[in-house]
């Protein structure tokens, strides 16, 4: 798998890709949310491409404290071979080299799959809780 940065016209591709992987949700605009990272550190939003077709992605953002990673999907039918880790480690060596001292990810708490196979590449449970309020519908 190749790992590049997003480009405009893979926009539906990354939006089909979501669906797939069950990332979208009533009260996010995927087309919206990818707009909005494309203004702030478009180089954080990367792709991954096999064989012509993009097959994961991972979107991050760093805030001068802490990293974050949002809608890393991998094509259900590329899984288990190594491509989720593969972006998570192109999202951590760009958060790095800009100083970036720690890098999280939010889960879903029902999503155990995900949960676990964060843990296995180094990720733990932060005793934390996770707020939000939205200043925009979409």
């Amino acid at each position: 798998m190749e790992i590049r940065s997003y480009e405009k016209q893979d926009m539906s591709e990354i939006i089909d890709l979501w669906q797939s992987c069950g990332l979208t949700v009533p009260w996010n605009n995927p087309g919206k949310d990818i707009s909005r990272k494309l203004k702030v550190q478009p180089e954080l939003f990367l792709v991954g491409v096999l064989e012509a077709k993009i097959v994961a992605s991972a979107m991050a953002g760093y805030d001068g404290h802490r990293g974050w990673i949002y809608y890393l999907a991998v094509d259900p039918d590329c899984r288990n071979k190594g491509f989720g880790r593969m972006l998570v480690e192109a999202v951590a060596a760009r958060l790095k080299s800009m100083g970036c001292p720690k890098l999280n990810i939010m889960i879903r708490s029902t999503n155990e799959a995900v949960i676990e196979f964060y843990q296995t590449i180094g990720f733990q449970k932060d005793d934390v809780v996770c707020l939000g309020s939205r200043l925009a519908e979409d």
